[in-house]
């Protein structure tokens, strides 16, 4: 572990530990949002009422010198996130806040796949090993022929997919242009993308419910920023164990304010999903590489 000075591990700690209350609270007011609100329209709403956000970041995106080449990166990365993103308000409404939670953990692990087959990363055999212990993790959490895989499920599954591609996509752009570059222009896409989905399934929001999705963009928002002071103030390796404590809050909120019952196997198999993924990210910062495996919380909404 880097002993620096200007490495503060119980800084980062602390940070990631903020970041995972922030992304709980994402979907524990998702959750209590309920199904009345279309997921499309929903996820337009996030990412309308998020864009108050971007304010800070207009003079770095008005500097910037958009070619067509980074215009094509924005837009195939803004449509992939909005699948997700639209797949990830469907299933926050069908099944469990645990299982949402530790079916998204297996992301990185995508990436993970994703950059040894479309960035040229090397996969030795302790990171296949690590990738194919992560799905069995997955198989524990679903258990198939045991019980019946939901839409939910299959939603999550896509989801991690798709965020681990957008993810990817984000990682090739900021060796481009700043990051606040790349997190604003995802914020203008997705809600570009998003505009029609809503439109054809167009329920009128009440005031009550736009603060509820308002909410969901500033915890959102409030996530993704502690999570860049836990970067900034350890390495992903340190910080990356914390982001299972997300499943012990997700399963104890989901049982206590939402009557789910607490299923060990889903918290057993998604704590073997995060355990790969820290492995990963582990051997990434033992082989001084640049780090591609992100933190779990980097591959949310």
């Amino acid at each position: 572990m880097d002993k620096t000075p200007t490495s503060r591990p119980l800084v980062g700690v602390l940070w990631m530990l903020v970041t995972g209350l922030c992304f709980v609270a994402v979907t524990a007011i998702v959750k209590y949002l309920g199904p009345r609100i279309p997921p499309e329209e929903q996820a337009f709403l996030r990412y309308l009422l998020g864009l108050v956000f971007l304010i800070p970041m207009l003079p770095a995106m008005f500097r910037t010198r958009f070619t067509g080449k980074l215009i094509l990166q924005f837009s195939l990365r803004g449509a992939l996130h909005s699948v997700g993103v639209m797949l990830w308000f469907f299933a926050m409404t069908r099944i469990p806040l645990a299982e949402v939670t530790a079916i998204n953990y297996l992301a990185p692990v995508y990436v993970t796949l994703g950059a040894a087959l479309f960035l040229g990363e090397k996969l030795a055999m302790r990171r296949i090993a690590a990738v194919v212990t992560a799905l069995i993790g997955a198989v524990i959490i679903l258990r198939p022929g045991f019980r019946e895989i939901e839409p939910g499920h299959l939603a999550m599954l896509l989801t991690a997919v798709v965020f681990g591609g957008s993810y990817l996509l984000a990682k090739v752009t900021a060796d481009q242009v700043p990051a606040s570059v790349v997190v604003g222009m995802l914020s203008i896409v997705v809600t570009i993308v998003l505009a029609p989905f809503a439109y054809a399934v167009w329920v009128t929001p009440t005031w009550t419910e736009i603060g509820i999705l308002f909410g969901v963009a500033c915890f959102a928002t409030a996530g993704h920023y502690t999570m860049t002071l836990a970067f900034a103030a350890a390495p992903v390796a340190v910080t990356q164990p914390v982001t299972f404590l997300q499943l012990v809050w997700a399963t104890s909120l989901g049982a206590l304010a939402f009557g789910e019952p607490v299923d060990v196997w889903v918290v057993l198999g998604g704590a073997i999903v995060l355990g790969a993924v820290c492995f990963i990210t582990w051997r990434e910062a033992v082989l001084n590489r640049r780090q591609i495996t992100p933190a779990t919380p980097a591959t949310k909404v």
